[in-house]
């Protein structure tokens, strides 16, 4: 259990840092000699949540399943994939990894010289001039429902095996594509907090709805995932093929 939980601390860690990171060192800065070149934009930080949990789903995926998302942790519990004790101890082990990585990307803005492009060291939010309250509750929860529904169909016995990283780490990819001009995209609840903690302000004030409507998202999941699926099809394996027989 103890590497189950270092997997899951240090897996959200690398996610918030190296993911969020993109964001914020580099969503809309300009490179190169001259200072003309494009930062990653948009494009380039959905590419990097994606590629990164695609590296953490194979490296760390064998060990703890590589959920680093409290939303799968939950959709794994109600669809009988783990036991609540080691879902708790997932969810402590999220939040805190989430919360070192964004106190890092805080340390490099507020000490080490480096300009946060989004302003807001990578937080969610919405009444933001281009989704309201609603709006952004709705589109998160659909997204997470998405993401882990991916998640939930990939991992099963039935799945091509070998592959599920590659569908999870691409469908991350495309509900980045289409959130992060909205609400910059949460579909986890701990990549929304790590930052709003050290951000304050708006960005905490509004943090609930990145944590709630995730979770809501993954009950969806769930859901979908079970009316789909016959009961002979599911199995308890965890995401990225982390249980071996």
């Amino acid at each position: 259990m103890t590497r189950k939980l270092v997997a899951e601390f240090v897996g959200t860690f690398l996610l918030v840092f190296l993911a969020v990171g993109a964001a914020v060192f580099g969503i809309a800065a300009v490179v190169g000699v001259d200072g003309q070149g494009p930062g990653s934009g948009v494009v380039g930080v959905a590419l990097a949540f994606g590629l990164v949990l695609l590296g953490v789903a194979y490296a760390i995926g064998p060990v703890s399943g590589a959920h680093v998302n409290p939303a799968v942790t939950l959709a794994m519990l109600l669809g009988r994939r783990m036991p609540a004790s080691e879902a708790v101890g997932y969810w402590v082990a999220q939040f805190l990894g989430a919360i070192l990585g964004a106190g890092v990307l805080s340390l490099f803005v507020s000490s080490f010289g480096v300009t946060d492009y989004t302003g807001a060291l990578g937080t969610n939010s919405y009444d933001n001039g281009a989704i309201n309250m609603v709006g952004a509750f709705v589109l998160e929860a659909l997204l997470t429902a998405a993401f882990v529904l991916v998640i939930l169909l990939v991992t099963e016995r039935v799945a091509a095996p070998g592959f599920a990283g590659i569908a999870i780490g691409f469908t991350l990819t495309l509900v980045h594509l289409v959130g992060i001009p909205l609400t910059g995209t949460s579909v986890n609840p701990a990549r929304s907090l790590g930052p709003a903690l050290f951000e304050g302000g708006t960005a905490l004030s509004q943090v609930w709805l990145f944590i709630l409507a995730p979770l809501v998202g993954g009950v969806i999941a769930v859901i979908v995932w079970r009316l789909i699926r016959s009961a002979e099809e599911i199995s308890p394996r965890l995401v990225a093929g982390s249980e071996r027989e």
